[in-house]
């Protein structure tokens, strides 16, 4: 038996690492199996994803009988700490731990903090609800409901924007596209198995089991991180910093952001990301709705379509991920994510006034495709372009940009339909308000490739950073066993 399980471990880690997506973003200082295991982090962002806009989504609105408004503004609240990603990614730079750790401490924290608003998110749920055995009063719910989403937001942010820092830290600069790939590969890997298992586990719904999913989930986040994080970042503890170290005052965030705006077109950057990413996740809340409304598609066809995107976006994140390994540029990657993004959503748009389903099945794949390339070339232009010793900031700024304009988007999405349905009879029917939404997302794609031109002129080869010491993740002080 053991000889079996020696052949199998062999198997998968030299001739399965074939098979792998972007398994060949391992290197000799980071092995398969190691990246594989950072990446476990990514899977628990994905698992409280799905938990807060899809499963207790469609559990508060249907089995709880939650208003939909309420359900809205929960569900938004995770949002307000987007804007904080730069901050976080920031104190995570010039993080001075007695341990020795920089990202370390602050994942580790995000993750207690993600823990703790799962963890007394069902009861504030089910108070929220009326479906408590105590009799308290409603505002009490709806405080206690809104601290769990609270702390849930800021846990997998936080998680999220020092991971991605860590990954870039312990990758060689070759294969950090490759790294990226493989980060979000994980994420949708993690998405796809939460919302499967959480389907099977609430299918015959009670509230005690609502309690022990989300408590479940809770146990999980801790599990998967401590895993990620054992022994990832070497540690250089305090002592064996020198003199001139010790005294060394760190930048402010306001100092650091000043440098990290001064550079490579910054916030021209932000703004191509937050309207590419605004023209992306705009339909999010309309897809199935438009497959099933207009286009008289069954429940288990537009069930598929969320599938189908998220096919057409991990296809366009593996071809992105081999073609920016090579040196292309990641700017001209993400104009031609947005590029093909236009004929995606015109296909969309045409299938209501044509009525073929097939034409919104195709779109639907293109559009993620599209999405894929556009989201790996913004991250990897970023992590190129971050000025030394200010990843966490750089990605933390992506993030900001990327999570705020999808959140509003997404709302946007939802209140532009519902008022332009609400105007009686359209030219196109029921299809009208979606047919807007859809060609408002294209207008957007177009202003982020304006937006764009400007740096495919100056972006030629990305700039070599100044390599750190030894590395931070790669430091010689204390090895990672220690």
């Amino acid at each position: 038996m053991t000889r079996i399980s020696q052949r199998v471990t062999t198997f998968i880690f030299t001739r399965g690492s074939q098979f792998l997506p972007f398994a060949d973003a391992a290197t000799p200082e980071l092995p398969l199996s190691r990246l594989l295991r950072l990446s476990l982090f990514q899977v628990s962002v994905g698992m409280a994803l799905v938990l807060l806009v899809g499963t207790l989504n469609r559990v508060m609105i249907v089995e709880l009988n939650v208003p939909a408004s309420v359900v809205a503004i929960m569900v938004s609240m995770p949002l307000f700490f987007a804007p904080f990603r730069a901050l976080i990614g920031h104190r995570s730079d010039t993080h001075k731990s007695v341990l020795g750790w920089r990202r370390v401490p602050f994942i580790w924290q995000g993750s207690l903090v993600q823990f703790g608003g799962l963890a007394i998110m069902p009861f504030a749920i089910l108070i929220l609800s009326g479906q408590g055995d105590v009799a308290v009063p409603a505002w009490i719910g709806h405080l206690a409901a809104g601290i769990a989403f609270l702390l849930v937001g800021a846990g997998l942010h936080t998680v999220q924007t020092v991971g991605l820092a860590l990954a870039t830290d312990l990758a060689p600069k070759e294969s950090q596209p490759k790294v990226v790939g493989l980060m979000y590969v994980m994420l949708l890997f993690g998405m796809i198995l939460s919302a499967i298992l959480f389907g099977l586990l609430l299918t015959d719904f009670t509230p005690g089991r609502l309690i022990q999913v989300i408590q479940g989930a809770a146990v999980a986040t801790l599990v998967l991180n401590t895993i990620a994080l054992w022994k990832q970042e070497a540690r250089r503890p305090s002592r064996l910093l020198t003199e001139e170290e010790r005294n060394q005052k760190d930048p402010t965030f306001q100092e650091s952001w000043a440098v990290f705006v001064q550079g490579g077109n910054a916030i021209r950057r932000l703004g191509a990301v937050a309207l590419g990413t605004a023209a992306f996740s705009m339909h999010d809340v309309l897809l199935e709705p438009y497959g099933g409304q207009i286009l008289h598609l069954s429940v288990s066809a537009t069930t598929k379509l969320t599938a189908t995107l998220a096919v057409g976006g991990l296809l366009g994140f593996a071809l992105a991920s081999r073609v920016l390994s090579r040196g292309f540029d990641p700017f001209r990657m993400a104009f031609y994510g947005a590029l093909v993004g236009i004929p995606a959503f015109l296909a969309v748009i045409m299938a209501a006034p044509t009525s073929q389903p097939w034409l919104f099945v195709v779109g639907t794949s293109l559009i993620g495709f599209g999405a894929g390339l556009f989201g790996h070339g913004t991250l990897t232009a970023t992590m190129n372009l971050a000025p030394k010793d200010q990843t966490g900031l750089a990605l933390g700024a992506w993030g900001a940009a990327q999570a705020t304009a999808a959140g509003f988007a997404v709302a946007s999405g939802g209140i532009i339909r519902d008022v332009i349905a609400s105007f009686g009879e359209q030219s196109f029917g029921p299809a009208t308000g979606y047919i807007v939404v859809y060609s408002i997302e294209v207008v957007l794609l177009v202003a982020a490739m304006i937006a764009m031109i400007p740096l495919l002129r100056t972006s030629t080869v990305a700039p070599v950073r100044d390599e750190p010491p030894a590395s931070d993740a790669r430091q010689t002080a204390v090895p990672l066993d220690a």
